[in-house]
């Protein structure tokens, strides 16, 4: 029996130390936010979910018995996504702002204070953990497949840009720690979601072996277009070339040639003398 509580307690500490690389994992993501002063191209629904999830394991932890490392971790977790979700918030454009408080408003507001009414005043001992834990089962599930959404734009993307390796490990490895807690501990609402959420971070690993290198597409157009400017220039030159070396050949024919040109240049000075002299004879 001893044993059996030294290992569960081993998984526990350890589910908790992996689960804090996961909150520290967005770390490199909101320092690209904060450096590019934008947050286009990430969502926020993970992180209001996660945020929503930690909420609600708090609470199904404060009922429950030997609950305390649920307490450590999600309160620590609770704190980490309030501030992811401020930084996205700061640099989210209006449109990206108005979507996330509407999810804030609808699971961190609305929903969870309907859960924690209902759960209060219509349920109580047991009964009311039994409830509670299935519905952090239900989240925590939404959790897991919350990156789906960054999956399926790694697919139709081909890039891994949204989608951290350093995240998608520490889920795996979270879920194998929090899955052996959860059994020991005989407590089917942590270990069932994570049978699920190991499945998934190995589906975001693969893909980022597929996808860590993406194809690099040559742009030969703006080449070509330069290649045929360059070679327009060419042929004009080419052809001045040609044209002024024929203009300078051409009174170098042949020596009757020659006889005839000389001959127009004399008919061009008589013609000349004779309007001079017409002119001469009218001032007269």
């Amino acid at each position: 029996m001893a044993l059996h509580l030294t290992w569960m307690f081993s998984f526990g500490l350890l589910g908790n130390l992996v689960s804090c690389l996961v909150c520290l994992a967005p770390l490199p993501t909101f320092y690209q936010i904060r450096k590019n002063k934008t947050s286009e191209g990430f969502q926020s629904i993970p992180y209001v979910i996660a945020l929503f999830s930690a909420m609600l394991w708090l609470f199904y932890a404060v009922f429950s018995e030997d609950a305390i490392l649920l307490i450590t971790i999600n309160t620590f977790a609770f704190f980490m996504e309030t501030g992811y979700i401020a930084v996205y918030l700061f640099y989210a454009t209006k449109k990206d702002k108005i979507l996330t408080f509407k999810l804030l408003l609808l699971f961190n507001i609305f929903g969870l204070g309907l859960i924690c009414s209902l759960a209060l005043f219509l349920t109580q001992g047991q009964t009311r953990v039994q409830v509670l834990g299935w519905i952090c089962m239900i989240f925590s599930l939404c959790v897991f497949v919350a990156p789906l959404f960054i999956v399926r734009k790694v697919i139709r993307t081909k890039s891994v840009e949204f989608m951290p390796f350093s995240l998608s490990f520490f889920l795996t490895l979270s879920a194998v720690m929090w899955f052996f807690y959860g059994y020991l501990k005989k407590d089917q609402f942590v270990a069932v979601p994570n049978i699920l959420g190991f499945l998934f971070g190995i589906i975001q690993m693969v893909l980022y072996v597929i996808y860590r290198n993406p194809k690099k597409i040559l742009v030969v157009e703006p080449i070509l277009e330069e290649l045929s400017d360059e070679h327009i220039v060419d042929i004009k030159k080419l052809g001045a070339a040609i044209c002024s070396e024929i203009n300078i050949a051409i009174p170098q024919l042949n020596d009757s040639g020659k006889d005839v040109f000389e001959d127009h240049q004399i008919a061009k000075e008589l013609t000349k003398q004779t309007q001079e002299t017409k002119n001469s004879t009218n001032k007269i």
